[in-house]
């Protein structure tokens, strides 16, 4: 399938500009990152270029950075932006200055206008407009190439959720482990285990395995009820804990994305049969993925394989029975640079590619129990997906 890129009309420039550090976009796009702003300008070889070819790509960036750019960046020309200074000069704002001498790089190339991408900040804009150049916003470009990943972000994504896994396999086991004083609560070494020295010990162990953890979830009880709560309180035996963990490889800035659920000592008969009914849901929707079909269809095999089950979507009607148990988010989303990315598998979600690497995270949530969720990352191959993960799914997580 051909990709969305934008596609420039005779003597079109095109323009991704911000800071490659915070700008997954521009980063993924040049492979390079620095903390200063940066322009990234194509401009035609031919007129009406419309293949990847047929653009020069020219980086301009802080001065003391271009030697390690002209090492490492995906691009055909480094420069400054003093090498494109305007007739009246540059700004003493590093912005600024970039944005100025973005704009006298496509004023010299003869292009009268320059496509940019969602992103673009506004003085970029502003600066090609004083001089002259028409800005056209393309809100697709740049969007669905990085859905679709190549071979090099795949193995990077699967080294993340390797690792991403070997904590998670370590946390859930910790907490399995642990010991229940005579009120139920868990204790660590004789000391409370709550989801705040939880979530301490999981972001000590990525450390030491070079990733940063911004945030992970561990939600026992009816703390999970809430998916998106990160947890707080004591954990306590024979309840749910949820073990959201999503970290970034410091080196590559790739991520990883998984979730487990266990439960420390007997496992409830409700719990039990939210259980089956995700496990089944997430092999529903695993089954369904393939180029071709939407997100929807992927998030209704979800709904469907629930519904079979005895569950409903949606939130509890008001004046409900605290027991009742609901799905109240999509199947999934992408994942690469950032923990959230196009697609998502969700009601209008769009049709999937090959390449994509996409999470499924069905999960049950009750106020009575807390919740339910168990997560993988695939990647849609050609004739369906490949699973990256190994780790069991169950609820038990002792010897």
């Amino acid at each position: 399938m051909e990709t969305n890129k934008a596609k420039g009309t005779a003597r079109e420039a095109r323009l991704m500009a911000g800071i490659p550090a915070i700008h997954a976009g521009i980063y993924r796009r040049i492979r390079f990152s620095v903390g200063d702003p940066v322009a990234v300008v194509d401009l035609p070889k031919v007129d009406g270029a419309n293949s990847e070819e047929a653009w020069e790509t020219t980086l301009i960036l802080r001065d003391i950075e271009m030697d390690r750019a002209r090492r490492q960046a995906r691009v055909d020309r480094v420069h400054c932006p003093r090498d494109f200074a305007p007739t009246d000069g540059l700004s003493g704002d590093r912005e600024t200055a970039t944005a100025q001498a973005a704009a006298e790089c496509v004023r010299r190339s003869g292009c009268a206008s320059v496509v940019v991408d969602r992103s673009l900040p506004a003085i970029y804009s502003e600066m090609m407009q004083r001089a002259g150049i028409a800005v056209r916003c393309d809100t697709e470009w740049g969007i669905v190439e990085r859905r679709q990943k190549d071979q090099q972000e795949i193995a990077w994504i699967a080294e993340a959720q390797a690792v991403t896994e070997s904590v998670m396999e370590r946390a859930c086991r910790t907490i399995a482990a642990a010991q229940a004083d005579r009120d139920g609560y868990l204790l660590l070494d004789g000391s409370p285990l709550t989801s705040e020295r939880m979530m301490r010990l999981i972001t000590g162990w990525l450390l030491d395995s070079g990733y940063s953890n911004p945030g992970s979830i561990v939600a026992g009880g009816p703390v999970g009820a809430d998916c998106h709560d990160h947890g707080h309180g004591p954990l306590r035996t024979g309840q749910p804990v949820i073990v959201d963990i999503y970290p970034k490889n410091q080196a590559t800035l790739y991520n990883g994305d998984c979730t487990r659920t266990v439960v420390h000592g007997q496992i409830p008969d409700p719990v039990a049969a939210m259980h089956r009914a995700v496990v089944a849901a997430k092999k529903a929707a695993i089954a369904t993925i393939r180029p071709g079909v939407t997100g929807e269809q992927v998030h209704r095999a979800t709904l469907g394989a629930l519904e079979a089950c005895g569950y409903r979507s949606g939130f509890p009607p008001a004046g409900s029975a605290e027991e009742v148990a609901t799905i109240t988010h999509g199947t999934g989303h992408g994942i690469g640079l950032d923990v959230h990315e196009p697609p998502l598998l969700d009601l209008g979600g769009p049709t999937l590619l090959v390449g994509e690497c996409i999470t499924v995270e069905p999960g049950l949530y009750a106020k009575a129990y807390g919740g339910v969720r168990v997560e993988d990352i695939v990647v849609v191959t050609e004739d369906g997906c490949r699973n990256l993960n190994r780790l069991p799914e169950g609820l038990h997580w002792g010897d």
